[in-house]
């Protein structure tokens, strides 16, 4: 048998490596743009087409590279950053690992102009498919003028599966602002299609989260700061009143770099606890900066994931600084002792005489009947004696207490009846534990109807429990309501169709540019769906008119929902347009996990939960309630 183990070409392998590098076009702006920065660029400006699928080139001013430095900046594991395995420790530059370059001119067309500032010549390198078609001079401005066309052209199944041009462009402007926001020393320009969406100019932290999110959020935010030994502390944090219910501004930096990091996430949520909603999240941007060697970055290609040596000590220190600027801001709650009408309690005095002495009328009498209120006793007596047309006393209130038992009964069987209803259409449920579905097979609705008598409780302000014959179901209240809503509103939509109702005072949405691009696409789907929307300028819309089947949800919710649901799944408004609008409301509706519930409004939601076709399930496919048999339920308690 001859070998078969071979080494894989430098293409192949660079096309490979782009797998992980490269995703979209707002992966090679985030590593052009980088680059920029360790040149020491100080303007950058991003020219799109298309989203990134036609172009993307990328101007800056920083130090240029010469000729041998141009070609050798294409090749696989060639860096300018580090020299040795212990450089890691000491990164003070956002590249390294020497693999973007070489990523990109894998899987698009490059065109590269460059010079050095003390040069008078250039050079330009184009690049086709890793393969160097040309290095010519090139008269050329210094710095760096990097084209990068037709973005997978020659991967046809990774370009189909790019999502849509404003999908993609919503996803350029979201790395846009990291960049932006984590290099506040440097202009930055972006131009889309021939329209400029960003023209920014160095400055403060507070200057630049204006000039990304808008001026209004200059009121909205406190600053943080703190110096230790072990990190430094800085930046900005929003308001309990401001925090929002979807897109909220959550920014972590360490030493000049974005991250993700849901430890430190977690930490500044919990300074929130009890502030805000629990379905809503606060506003953040907040950079740590450490010492080099005690993080290390080399974790994840695209260098957003970072380990950190202190975790702990940095996770307390985090904590108290962001709640030493929510009490100092006056952000958080006092305790307010209002003393107006309260009763004079006297201080105890242990050298005070107790004086237990009380003067009686002597002829009082506690047990005696004042004669105003016999009277009226005995005549409204006399009046239920007439109406009942017995002859004693004593046969009134047994007859009375029958009555009203009666009343009572039918009102209970009245209550029984409209519970049943619900339970009556519910088939059997259990959980499959091979393949973990819900089995609504049985056709014995009996076997799991509730008993009229069971009581109904809530678990965590998010699950409600409830007895079954054959043991214990568990619902997820938020889950049942949307799947309640969504039937209720598509319903509705097929009904009726979408018909624009005013509104009595238009409503002001104040969008990121990323959402306004989004918005602006998909703005005339919308007219179709009811909404009436009309641009303001500075990414703010008015909301004037909202579908008629939109009773009692928030037309600003449900528009950032929709605008949300665009950009995650990448779909046209035109598919199932029904399906949509009835998802996005019930998704903004529906009562959330951490709202707390009554015994009537429980019995509500169960009841019609039930009456739904398919009540097991949630539009998108999640478990609605489960049910824990008798079986499990011994075996847990031995």
């Amino acid at each position: 048998m001859s070998d078969v183990i071979r080494l894989l070409p430098d293409s192949v392998a660079n096309q490979i490596a782009a797998g992980e590098v490269i995703q979209r076009p707002a992966s090679v702006i985030k590593e052009l743009v980088e680059n920029s920065i360790d040149a020491g660029a100080t303007s950058i400006t991003i020219i799109l087409k298309d989203a990134g699928r036609t172009l993307i080139q990328v101007i800056d001013n920083g130090c240029g590279m010469s000729d041998t430095d141009a070609r050798m900046a294409f090749e696989r594991h060639a860096t300018s950053k580090i020299s040795r395995a212990d450089d890691l420790f000491t990164l003070s530059t956002m590249g390294f690992r020497g693999e973007a370059l070489a990523s990109i001119a894998a899987i698009a067309q490059v065109d590269l102009r460059t010079m050095r500032k003390e040069e008078t010549i250039g050079t330009r390198l184009v690049i086709n498919g890793s393969k160097v078609e040309s290095q010519t001079p090139e008269a050329c401005a210094p710095g760096s003028n990097m084209m990068v066309k037709n973005l997978f052209f020659n991967v046809p199944a990774r370009r189909k599966f790019l999502k849509k041009d404003s999908v993609e462009l919503s996803n350029i402007m979201r790395e846009f602002e990291r960049l932006a926001l984590v290099n506040i020393g440097v202009d930055f320009t972006l131009i889309s299609n021939d329209t400029t969406l960003h023209s920014l100019r160095r400055s403060s932290l507070k200057g630049r989260i204006a000039d990304l999110f808008g001026k209004s959020l200059d009121k909205q935010i406190i600053p943080v700061d703190t110096d230790t030994s072990i990190v430094r502390l800085n930046g900005f944090i929003g308001l309990p009143e401001n925090a929002r219910k979807r897109n909220a501004l959550q920014y972590l930096m360490v030493n000049g770099r974005n991250m993700r990091h849901p430890y430190f996430h977690k930490a500044i949520l919990q300074c929130y606890e009890r502030l805000i909603p629990a379905d809503e999240q606060p506003n953040y941007f907040i950079n740590l900066t450490v010492d080099p060697e005690t993080i290390d970055v080399n974790i994840h290609p695209t260098k957003n994931e970072i380990k950190f040596e202190n975790e702990q000590a940095i996770w307390q220190i985090l904590t108290a600084a962001v709640r030493e600027s929510l009490g100092r801001f006056n952000a958080a709650p006092a305790i307010d002792f209002d003393v107006e009408d309260a009763p004079e309690i006297p201080a105890f005095s242990p050298d005070a005489t107790a004086n237990h002495e009380v003067e009686l009328d002597e002829g009082y009498n506690p047990f005696a009947e004042p004669r105003e209120q016999r009277a009226s006793r005995q005549s409204s007596f006399a009046d239920r004696q007439s109406t009942a047309n017995t002859g004693s006393r004593m046969s009134q209130f047994p007859q009375q207490s029958s009555e009203r038992f009666r009343d009572w009964e039918k009102l209970y069987d009245d209550f029984v009846k409209k519970r049943d209803d619900g339970y009556a259409s519910m088939v059997e449920s259990k959980v499959n534990s091979a393949d973990s579905e819900l089995d609504l097979s049985d056709g014995s609705p009996d076997s799991m109807m509730v008993t009229p008598q069971s009581a109904t409780l809530q678990l965590k302000n998010a699950y409600i429990l409830t007895p079954s014959r054959d043991g214990l179901m568990i619902i997820d209240q938020h889950r049942a309501h949307k799947r309640i809503l969504y039937d209720s509103y598509l319903a509705k939509a097929r009904e009726k169709g979408f018909i624009s109702q005013s509104t009595m005072f238009p409503e002001v949405v104040e969008l990121s540019a990323a959402q306004n691009a989004v918005l602006t696409d998909i703005a005339p789907s919308l007219e179709e769906l009811g909404f009436s929307l009309a641009p303001l300028g500075d990414n703010t819309w008015s909301i004037s008119g909202v579908p008629s089947i939109l009773t009692g949800a928030n037309p600003r919710d449900t528009l950032l929902g929709m605008i949300e649901s665009v950009t995650e799944s990448g779909e046209e408004l035109g598919n199932s347009l029904h399906e949509r609008l009835a998802l996005s409301m019930a998704r903004s509706s529906a009562i959330k996990r951490g709202q707390s519930l009554t015994p009537a409004e429980m019995d509500r939601l169960i009841s019609d939960l039930f009456r739904l076709p398919t009540p097991a399930l949630t539009p998108e496919g999640n478990t609605v309630f489960t049910i824990i048999n008798m079986d499990d339920i011994s075996k847990l308690l031995g």
